[in-house]
């Protein structure tokens, strides 16, 4: 029974007491700590994120290298392409929070946050190129793919192998455990409200139980299946799920184009109000999203290295490119769509309710009732990617800590059994603990990356002088011998694309 004090149960009380605090810490130190670091990033690479656009396209359709054959067998695909190191960064970034985040983010502090939120983006992703590359540079081998991360450049960059401990621990707790289980939460909450559109919930008590064992069965046969499932998967539900929600959103704003220069004008203008100021600030990193998980681009906050690492290319740069690329499209697509759909439906926003329910009227507005069951279905894409993504970055934090085949397929089960419970329990509460620990987490990254900061700046020159040089840019190790504790990146590592070159040459 749970223990309560003048009616109130206790851990409802510490909630209370615990979520200001968790919004108070992103105000401060959080918010003006990502905003000045990211404009530091931005002038240390000479605005990497915005002079590079057309080669962070090229760099994300690159193929992974492959392994050479045995007795006429085909190659193997060696570790995962950019491209699926993309797409599994996608998968985690974008969340429910995308949707109900944003929509949190309007309601708060009204149109104006919408430019706030576009800002902070294109100033962050200077970030996220620090430190995708630094993921790159100080990966390993693994047995299917290569691994990296955080706690790997703060043990090899930084020479602190407890430290990097410590903050695995910390990132599994907060993103494989405790974001998994939230996830599964939300993809129960959207699908029970798709069916109170047509019925009582209360009337099918089993369903909750239902979907959260068909969610652990799914999960279990996607993550024992090694991270090139989880790639795969991930590989091909993003696009399907940016697909069927940007069109969503697009036949909104289609239907009410009349409406759209009232919304720009909304947008623009209200970003000078004060309460727009307030709101679009903390909705960079959109507060209400990051109460409720993982909503907005993760520019900086040390979870996309994780995934970034994996990836087989010819130079680290590379990678920070595409993950550059990876913020933009959460926030300059997916949680743009969502702005829009709220804003051409609700002229006040503070007449459509908050979060979730907000994106359901204005969907059923225009489009009907069910549109309450598209939606459903995008917030199951949504957080069951997001489930996907959360486990690779857990994953790639264990092989930190241990190699040993048993603790990762521990580790494996108890993000299953996590599924399973996070299905059918009230998580308001681990919603605010988990969003704590990532404020930690994001500070302590953001400080690694800043002392990290000039090895990233001598790759970007090597990358960029091959690049004046017309060649496709390859690093190896021994290139910059100053870059020390480096434990891939020989010929083996980039074998293929020397091969290239050498053949290019001939020709």
């Amino acid at each position: 029974m749970a223990v309560t004090v003048r009616g109130m149960n206790l851990l409802d009380q510490l909630n209370d007491f615990l979520a200001p605090v968790e919004g108070w810490l992103w105000i401060f130190p959080g918010v003006p700590v990502v905003l000045l670091l990211s404009l530091y990033f931005t002038w240390r690479t000479k605005g990497v994120q915005f002079r590079m656009i057309p080669l962070m396209i090229r760099s994300i359709v690159e193929r992974a290298q492959r392994e050479a054959g045995t007795r006429g067998r085909r190659r193997r695909t060696k570790s995962l392409s950019a491209f699926q190191a993309f797409s599994i960064s996608a998968a985690a970034r974008v969340g429910t929070g995308n949707v109900s985040g944003v929509a949190g983010a309007l309601f708060l502090g009204g149109p104006g946050a919408v430019l706030w939120m576009w800002i902070m983006c294109m100033f962050s992703a200077g970030a996220s190129f620090i430190e995708s590359t630094l993921a790159q540079l100080y990966k390993v081998r693994a047995e299917d793919t290569y691994k990296g991360g955080p706690a790997f450049y703060i043990y090899r960059g930084l020479g602190s192998r407890g430290f990097g401990a410590f903050f695995a621990v910390l990132f599994i707790f907060c993103f494989a455990f405790a974001f998994t289980s939230l996830q599964a939460n939300t993809i129960v909450d959207a699908v029970t409200g798709a069916v109170g559109a047509y019925t009582d919930p209360e009337s099918l008590p089993w369903l909750p139980i239902a979907l959260g064992i068909a969610l652990a069965v799914l999960t279990a046969a996607i993550v024992f299946g090694g991270m090139r499932r989880v790639a795969t998967v991930a590989q091909n539900m993003v696009p399907i799920m940016a697909v069927i929600y940007l069109v969503t959103g697009i036949v909104v704003v289609g239907m009410n184009i009349g409406e759209l220069p009232r919304v720009i004008e909304q947008i623009v203008v209200g970003a000078v109000n004060p309460q727009a100021v307030f709101g679009g600030g903390v909705g960079a990193a959109i507060i209400n999203g990051v109460q409720r998980g993982m909503l907005s681009n993760e520019a900086g906050m040390g979870s996309v290295p994780n995934v970034a690492a994996t990836a087989s290319v010819s130079h680290p740069v590379k990678q920070g490119l595409v993950q550059t690329l990876g913020v933009y499209f959460d926030t300059l697509l997916v949680c743009s769509i969502t702005a829009f759909i709220v804003l051409v439906a609700f002229p006040d926003v503070t007449e459509g309710g908050e979060g979730l329910v907000m994106v359901q009227q204005a969907l059923q507005t225009n489009l009907g009732s069910w549109a309450v069951i598209v939606l459903a279905a995008i917030m199951f894409l949504l957080a069951f990617t997001s489930v996907l993504g959360n486990y690779s970055y857990g994953e790639a934090n264990m092989h930190f800590l241990t190699e040993k085949r048993t603790w990762h397929l521990v580790f494996g089960a108890a993000v299953v059994v996590l599924v399973l419970i996070g299905s059918v329990i009230d998580v308001e509460l681990a919603w605010t603990i988990a969003g704590i620990s990532m404020v930690f987490i994001a500070m302590i990254n953001l400080v690694v990356i800043t002392i990290l900061a000039p090895k990233a700046i001598l790759l970007l020159r090597h990358y960029s002088q091959q690049h004046a040089d017309g060649l496709d840019p390859i690093f190896l190790a021994s290139d910059l011998p100053e870059l020390e504790n480096v434990a891939v990146w020989d010929e083996s590592d980039v074998s293929d694309y020397l091969d290239k070159r050498s053949a290019g040459a001939r020709r």
